[in-house]
């Protein structure tokens, strides 16, 4: 039971995460089911769309999008001030969050990184931002990859001629495809910095005390 209160967080959000990609899948599939057979072509097993282009470009268009956000956030928020916002570093105190590793390496507590210094500290440093970045990278690639291949699906239903990567990588579609959903995220990051300032929910550590006046800055 410790274990689960310690963990309920991650735990809630995974089971989340995983049902929803479960109705995702079952919904995708028959979606696509119909249109394939408007062209009268022989509907998908379940296991044969969960590898399609058609379902998993969706999968990983969102997750770029996601990951693209949160990697924008931890290093943005390194740099810049937001006066008030829970979401951000006093300016008036503009030093880092924390102090010098360095001052940690004696430290047998501390991450292996801090204790043995150099670049391996100098990387850690920087490891949730560069994380969240490779995250971002890999899930774009990825989505490229099952855009291309559900494009082209879609393009033999119609007659038409298959695209390489490269050329579905330089068309509107795939474009679209990705800022429709990376403008989404920097404005519902942009309202949570600036709804954090007026607004509070109390027991939350995205917020500011119930009573933290509006220009109290951090949470």
């Amino acid at each position: 039971m410790r274990s689960i209160k310690d963990n309920g967080l991650t735990i809630v959000l995974l089971v989340l995460t995983v049902a929803t990609i479960l109705g995702m899948l079952l919904t995708g599939w028959q979606v696509n089911n119909e249109e394939i057979a408007q062209h009268g072509g022989m509907p998908l097993s379940l296991a044969v769309y969960a590898l399609s282009g058609h379902f998993l470009s969706a999968i990983f268009e969102n997750w770029e999008s996601e990951f693209l956000q949160m990697s924008a956030y931890v290093m943005l928020t390194a740099m810049l001030f937001q006066r008030g916002s829970a979401e951000s570093k006093d300016p008036d105190q503009p030093a880092s969050q924390d102090e010098d590793p360095s001052s940690k390496s004696g430290n047998r507590d501390a991450p292996w990184p801090v204790r043995v210094g150099g670049l391996a500290r100098t990387l850690y440093s920087y490891s949730l931002g560069i994380a969240l970045a490779l995250l971002f990278v890999a899930s774009f690639i990825l989505h490229l990859r099952y855009s291309a291949a559900a494009e082209n699906a879609e393009a033999a239903m119609h007659g038409q001629p298959a695209q390489s990567m490269m050329e579905h990588l330089a068309s509107a579609q795939f474009w679209f495809e990705s800022f429709q959903n990376w403008q989404s995220e920097f404005l519902s990051t942009a309202v949570i910095v600036v709804l954090s300032i007026l607004l509070r929910f109390r027991g939350s550590p995205e917020s500011k005390p119930v009573a933290a006046p509006h220009s109290e800055t951090g949470s």
